[in-house]
């Protein structure tokens, strides 16, 4: 919790991305499961990848993007444990996003619905800021030291 001399570990900065964004699909499905899984007959990959079942026009639509910004709320309580410093959340953040864009061209092309847009970068910056905020409130928290003084007495 101490970052004095913090050395550079690619390693792990690899192994937080892919834990964040393991962590970000599994709760997505959770999401997508209690959502939308009750309303359709079968749940696939559509929902988690192709930007067409993000709409504003269908109730299933709707319960998508609610599982998609439920995720990105959850992704910044992640952020706390795995990241733990509050300027390095928006990078993180946006790292996951970008992989997600990557993942959904190669599955179902190019996005160009906007809400698809809209819903990702509220998802990002939702994830950024509620990240940087709880790293910030658990770094300005005060050290306890209750401990120390009872002892000399």
């Amino acid at each position: 919790m101490f970052y004095g001399a913090v050395v550079w570990d690619p390693w792990l900065i690899v192994a937080q991305i892919v834990c964040l964004q393991c962590l970000y699909y599994l709760t997505l499905g959770v999401f997508l499961s209690f959502l939308v899984g009750i309303r359709v007959s079968r749940m696939s990959l559509v929902y988690f990848f192709d930007f067409a079942s993000v709409t504003t026009s269908t109730v299933t639509g709707w319960c998508v993007i609610a599982s998609f910004l439920l995720s990105s709320i959850a992704g910044a309580g992640y952020m706390l444990y795995l990241i733990e410093r509050a300027k390095k959340c928006l990078d993180f953040s946006a790292t996951l996003y970008i992989i997600h864009l990557f993942i959904c061209i190669i599955y179902g092309g190019w996005p160009s619905s906007i809400t698809w847009w809209v819903v990702n970068g509220t998802g990002v910056a939702v994830m950024a800021l509620l990240g940087e905020y709880l790293c910030i409130r658990r770094e300005l928290r005060e050290i306890p030291i209750t401990r120390y003084r009872s002892s000399k007495k």
